[in-house]
């Protein structure tokens, strides 16, 4: 196989796992984006995952969304800014958790972590089709619109159902 330089986002574009569903949005309350990110998608309250999850381990996510018949798939990424992936992502047209660092400073991006082993802060979001549906603040935006872009990655999931081969 020869070098690449990307990977696509996901294998094939026929895959539909979550395209025909309806999520509310959530307002978060405190630094509970991935918990709640997770109920919007479960469609539960976000009391579910609180105590249950580790917010540093995406494991333990998608072990939260098992008894909701959902897991989480690793989708290929590097500290690209969202915008270059949104389009790949959008064009998929399905549902994702996407995750990036609230900071643009290179040196603490590439810097070493603090004495705790804090780099820098976080924020969790979910993408269903061309719309972000933001915990930080309740609201769907479009995705284009959002300022997710304008930040690097830190990760990217897509949801699949529990039955699906693929996932974490």
């Amino acid at each position: 196989m020869p070098f690449n330089l990307t990977a696509p986002i996901w294998p094939n574009k026929s895959d539909n796992f979550f395209r025909d569903r309806h999520f509310a949005p959530l307002r978060q309350h405190g630094p509970r984006c991935v918990a709640t990110s997770l109920a919007i998608i479960a469609g539960v309250s976000v009391d579910i995952f609180e105590g249950s999850i580790n917010t540093q381990d995406p494991f333990s996510w998608s072990d939260a969304l098992k008894p909701m018949g959902m897991k989480l798939c690793y989708c290929p990424t590097d500290i690209r800014r969202i915008e270059f992936y949104l389009p790949e992502l959008i064009e998929l047209d399905d549902l994702f958790i996407l995750s990036y660092y609230t900071t643009n400073n290179m040196k603490v991006l590439f810097g070493d972590p603090d004495d705790r082993g804090w780099l820098c802060g976080s924020h969790v979001i979910v993408l269903h089709k061309d719309m972000v549906l933001d915990p930080a603040t309740g609201r769907v935006t479009k995705a284009a619109d959002h300022k997710c872009n304008r930040f690097h990655t830190k990760r990217i999931f897509r949801v699949v159902r529990n039955d699906y081969p693929r996932g974490i």
